[in-house]
């Protein structure tokens, strides 16, 4: 199983092999250690966890300190189901490595996107707005027309896009591929970009497991 909690770096230029430059995003990405494995069975789902990060000891709950006991201190716990019914091969107690990514890997990235708070339609949605001339004063940036009249069933229609509280939700980007594996530093760096503000958890997986 190739998966790995770590936090964003930031935002560079790498080259390929052929000399081209690409986006890339660099991840602090240390070893974590498996914690749970969940099955069919028991769980209803078959899942690996992993304790990633370190937190004192006085600042951690005493159903985590049960739940991670002999294992460490851990600033918190993520998990990675897998497609497979079968028992994983993990062991409770056993360390995942960044280095279990190869360069080449193609991986799907999730993290929390970037919150804007409230924003208007044309940043929220891509829309147009109105014309920026004849005669108009007040229109540039407004939504138009969202229904209510008797076409419409004389109601707004549910999913009707609006202004409103933007960003800030989980965000999965997949195909991403690692450009570079630097096991000695704990860095991954992965092309494009990658959800998320700087020290932003993300959580790595191969896109094939």
């Amino acid at each position: 199983m190739k998966f790995i909690v770590g936090k964003k770096v930031n935002m560079t230029l790498a080259f390929t092999g052929k000399g081209k430059a690409v986006a890339a995003t660099v991840v602090f990405a240390p070893p974590v250690v498996v914690t749970q494995i969940k099955t069919k069975e028991r769980d209803g789902y078959s899942a690996v966890q992993v304790g990633f990060g370190t937190r004192k000891e006085k600042n951690i709950s005493k159903p985590q300190k049960g739940h991670a006991k002999g294992l460490g201190n851990f600033e918190g716990f993520r998990e990675c189901r897998l497609m497979s019914e079968a028992a994983p091969a993990e062991k409770i107690g056993e360390k995942i490595e960044p280095a279990v990514f190869k360069e080449g890997d193609i991986v799907s990235v999730s993290a929390i996107s970037k919150g804007k708070g409230f924003q208007g339609v044309v940043k929220r949605h891509g829309f147009a707005g109105g014309s920026r001339t004849h005669g108009q004063k007040h229109s540039e940036r407004e939504p138009g027309a969202i229904g209510g009249g008797a076409r419409a069933g004389g109601r707004v229609a549910k999913g009707m896009r609006m202004a409103g509280r933007m960003g800030g939700k989980r965000i999965t980007v997949s195909n991403l591929k690692v450009l570079q594996v630097r096991p000695e530093d704990n860095l991954l760096v992965l092309s494009g970009a990658v959800p998320g503000r700087k020290g932003t958890l993300v959580e790595i997986r191969s896109a094939k497991f």
